[in-house]
């Protein structure tokens, strides 16, 4: 029986990158100037094992975090499944960094944006450090954060790495409620064409995106030309964006079929290996871009009913080789496959190019395990 462990843990990391085609995972910058990989700006564990130090993360040294069980980014990569699979196996590492709340230490208060700035980038300088001496390739991995000065900050760090910011901005204070308000004026003035207009403008290697502009009602209320995940609205879709990588969160089960086959990457909460039949009604291939299937294994995969659908995941399996041993017959009809489907405006040539022995094409649609295996209850860390 599969048991989830808590989000952004090694454990949960570990089951993730290994069942799915990459990991999405957040990291703070702590009080000795260390990576730490967690998501909420409170330290999350018990209020009682606060024993009188701050609730803000960046205000505790590294080994004290390790001691209530969270990881550094440094001793996750140091870690041999995660990174074997990131580095050996070309899976995918996106990496969300996070602001701290204004007032806690270096937060740099509310108005200082270039205080802001220069914290994203002492963190993103360390990343690339310890992605360097691990040699992670700048093709597995993506930075992003809700942050407005993201290619400033990258810019300051001289990072040579992907970048993204996360639009609409969620600011760094308030609850969850209070923030969606925040964000939602942003959101309805900023349309799917708008959206990436603002990344292609920044330098934005992919496009994060939130799963409202994919799905009705809410893909309707931006101003501007509506896109989805079927018709003429996904015809709208891969029309505007000609190929650039999105990824799309959150997936949920009924969902994630319609999105992988749109040709977006799907950031996913459901890291179940039992789940293996989807509520839309299909069959779940959890590594679309790590083993790709081509037409006919498509079709097959498709024709899957619940009552075979075993079977057939066993056969393809089997059957599918992963990209690193795809010979460069199969690699072209791959190629040649998702830039028809999806109106990739590179050509043929340049994409094969583009892609590495290890690694699939950047544009390639993936499925991403979120914050590891996925979103879990506060505190991360109980008893």
């Amino acid at each position: 029986m599969y048991c989830q462990e808590p989000e952004n843990t090694l454990k949960s990391l570990q089951h993730a990158i290994a069942l799915f085609d990459g990991i999405e995972f957040d990291i703070r910058m702590t009080s000795d100037n260390q990576l730490i990989v967690h998501h909420d700006r409170n330290v999350s564990i018990k209020k009682s094992r606060l024993q009188g130090k701050s609730e803000w993360v960046e205000a505790w040294k590294l080994e004290d975090l390790e001691s209530e069980g969270f990881i550094s980014f440094r001793a996750m990569l140091e870690d041999p499944i995660i990174h074997s699979n990131w580095v050996e196996k070309g899976k995918m590492g996106c990496i969300e960094i996070k602001r701290p709340h204004p007032n806690a230490p270096m937060g740099g208060g509310f108005l200082s944006r270039k205080k802001h700035n220069n914290h994203v980038a002492s963190i993103i300088k360390l990343a690339d450090e310890i992605l360097a001496e691990f040699e992670v390739p700048s093709q597995n991995m993506v930075y992003y954060a809700f942050h407005k000065g993201m290619k400033q900050s990258a810019k300051s760090a001289k990072s040579k790495r992907p970048w993204a910011p996360l639009i609409p901005y969620i600011a760094p204070y308030g609850n969850r409620t209070t923030q969606r308000f925040q964000s939602l004026p942003r959101y309805l003035t900023t349309s799917f064409a708008t959206l990436l207009n603002q990344h292609d403008n920044m330098g934005s290697s992919m496009l994060p995106c939130a799963i409202e502009y994919f799905l009705p009602p809410h893909n309707k209320l931006p101003f501007g030309k509506t896109v989805g995940l079927t018709g003429k609205q996904l015809t709208n879709l891969n029309a505007m964006r000609k190929g650039m990588a999105t990824y799309v969160w959150p997936t949920k089960p009924m969902h994630e079929k319609s999105i992988l086959d749109a040709g977006l990457t799907g950031l996913t909460d459901k890291a179940n290996p039992q789940l293996t039949w989807l509520p839309s009604g299909d069959a779940r291939w959890v590594n679309p871009a790590i083993q790709p299937l081509d037409k006919q294994q498509q079709i097959l995969l498709n024709s899957a009913s619940e009552e075979n659908h075993l079977e057939i995941l066993k056969q393809l399996k089997n059957e599918v080789p992963i990209w690193s041993e795809c010979d460069a017959s199969r690699r072209l009809e791959l190629v040649s496959m998702w830039k028809k489907s999806w109106n990739w405006q590179e050509s043929t040539d340049e994409l094969l190019k583009s892609a590495s022995l290890t690694s699939p094409l950047w544009q390639a649609p993936r499925l991403i395990g979120h914050r590891g295996s996925g979103k879990t209850p506060r505190p991360v860390i109980g008893d």
